[in-house]
């Protein structure tokens, strides 16, 4: 049945990954007025989390960052797509990077890096970030439940030098690379919520205490790793500009979850200036204030 599907769909995203962007925002603003209007797809679940986090605001200012936020959201999965058959000068136009300095100042010690994400503006074409680093890239994800869709999603990251690799193999592989001696450049998307069993930090997230991932903060103390923050801002539809932030450049000295918590603010600064680009339909507040006893709290 997973081959199916992937053979059934596959085509209209090769199809659409070969439109000119005019054409890509327009079928854009129909997929938008097909998903917020006639579908209403998580309409309540952005509404209750808008509510959440900002009940200062009016109905009338949530509607309006609602509204933005689909429409962004409708933008960002056409990108994806497009990504299949974006060209390098294309992509480097619709994404740029404003402090390329900050990260090279690492490789220039032969350090390995990583960097940490949120679900926030466009981390679908940071992969454009391939083609000025010397190190090897890659991108820790969720591996998809569709192996068909999953190899192809590895397949268009890997177009310009991504690899992608599981948080389950990415233990083995940074390791491996360490000992190897090879310098590589890691991006971890870390804004999800964990189970409420497993998670072993809790802290406020946009004022609401929550469980936190701490994987990511994990790993870059395991294997010594520099940490970046990745701020990026949508300038205009389709382009996006990046900003590279040192969280921890020597994350074994800092105590634990101080990194996660730096991650944290600077993601609720970026909600702050632009809420539309984060993306709602998440249930990420789903577990607040249930924090059991004994666990870590910030």
């Amino acid at each position: 049945m997973q081959r199916l599907v992937f053979i059934l769909i596959y085509p209209f995203l090769l199809g659409v990954s070969r439109l000119p962007f005019s054409l890509l925002y327009l079928l854009s603003d129909l997929l938008f007025f097909i998903i917020y209007r006639v579908i209403r797809y998580r309409r309540k679940v952005v509404r209750e989390n808008l509510e959440l986090v900002f009940p200062e605001k009016s109905s009338a200012e949530r509607h309006r960052i609602a509204k933005g936020f689909y429409l962004h959201m409708c933008d960002m999965f056409l990108e994806m797509v497009k990504t299949l058959n974006i060209s390098e000068e294309d992509l480097q136009k619709h994404f740029i990077f404003t402090n390329l300095e900050t990260f090279r100042q690492f490789e220039s010690q032969n350090r390995s890096t990583i960097t940490f994400f949120p679900h926030y503006a466009s981390w679908e074409w940071t992969i454009a970030l391939d083609p000025h680093i010397k190190s090897k890239g890659y991108g820790i994800y969720q591996s998809l439940n569709n192996k068909y869709f999953d190899g192809w999603v590895r397949r268009v990251r890997a177009r310009l030098g991504t690899s992608l690799i599981t948080t389950r193999e990415s233990w083995k592989i940074m390791g491996r690379n360490k000992a190897e001696g090879i310098i590589a450049t890691y991006g971890m998307l870390t804004d999800q919520s964990p189970t409420r069993k497993k998670a072993r930090y809790w802290a406020p997230f946009m004022g609401i205490p929550v469980p936190m991932h701490v994987g990511a903060e994990t790993l870059s103390k395991k294997f010594d790793l520099p940490v970046l923050y990745l701020k990026v801002r949508k300038l205009k539809r389709g382009y996006y500009e990046g900003t590279f932030i040192v969280l921890a450049d020597q994350p074994k000295t800092v105590p634990d979850y101080e990194i996660t918590d730096a991650f944290f603010r600077e993601v609720e600064a970026a909600i702050q200036e632009a809420p539309e680009y984060y993306f709602w339909t998440h249930k990420r507040w789903k577990h607040r204030n249930k924090a059991p006893e004994g666990i870590t709290k910030g």
